[in-house]
């Protein structure tokens, strides 16, 4: 079947990243590199959707509970743990697979039609482990941090929205970020990053390193990354929570 012998052939290609490693300085070189271009050029979109969403949360939140009897330190509770669960660790990653997926997959594209890579591997050079290596470090460090950004940032936008709105006070939202706290949800969050980070750079890299064609096959590469690496996260996601909750 097709499906099984695409997968078969991405094993195989994450094998080729850990086959022939380059040498340390090279990769630090690269890595720093991948830091700034998947970290650092991500962090502005993280922030504007984080806030907004954070601020969006609270406010449907305080708006569902209009009932007296419902306390209201829970909207602060109830924003907090979906932050944390799911829409920073989730949506954030889906969101860095279109933006970072489709970059990767176009990057690597362009240098296989161009026959770049070709000439790494004339020169003895593993082209997987030198072009995908670096990526896939960057964002095993990246994400995570994104990820405890994207929290602090989404509170932070729900307490402004809510104390704004009149929605709710400033003790009761601070003692619903503190409400029955379980530190074990960080965890299980920051692990299902990284699982989405070797995700959404290796599906990509994938794509784009057995680009043929022009410049159409390209971009058709860098669509079919980011449908892929979508689907392949929430289906991590699923498989994750089954078992880590």
């Amino acid at each position: 079947m097709k499906i099984l012998e695409n997968i078969g052939a991405y094993l195989l290609f994450i094998k080729k990243v850990f086959a022939r490693p380059e040498r340390r300085q090279v990769f630090l070189r690269e890595l720093t590199n991948e830091l700034e271009k998947l970290g650092l050029n991500s962090i502005v979109l993280v922030i504007i959707i984080s806030f907004f969403i954070g601020a969006v949360l609270t406010l449907q939140t305080a708006y569902n509970m209009s009932n007296p009897l419902l306390p209201r330190y829970l909207i602060g509770y109830l924003t907090r743990e979906t932050l944390l669960l799911e829409f920073s660790s989730t949506i954030v990653s889906l969101i860095l697979a279109g933006k970072i997926g489709s970059n990767i997959a176009s990057e690597i594209g362009t240098m296989r039609i161009t026959e770049q890579i070709d000439a790494l591997e004339a020169m003895g050079v593993n082209p997987v482990s030198y072009l995908v290596g670096p990526k896939i470090a960057a964002a095993l460090v990246i994400n995570p941090a994104l990820y405890i950004f994207s929290v602090l940032v989404g509170i932070t936008g729900g307490f402004i929205a809510g104390l704004s709105a009149g929605s709710v006070n400033y003790d009761d939202y601070i003692n619903g970020l503190h409400f029955e706290f379980n530190p074990y949800y960080v965890t299980y969050s920051i692990i299902k990053t990284l699982a989405f980070a070797l995700i959404f750079t290796t599906i990509p890299a994938y794509y784009g390193y057995n680009t043929r064609g022009g410049a159409l096959e390209v971009g058709r590469a860098s669509t079919k990354a980011v449908v892929d690496s979508s689907i392949a996260i929430l289906v991590a996601n699923l498989v994750l929570t089954k078992i880590l909750l």
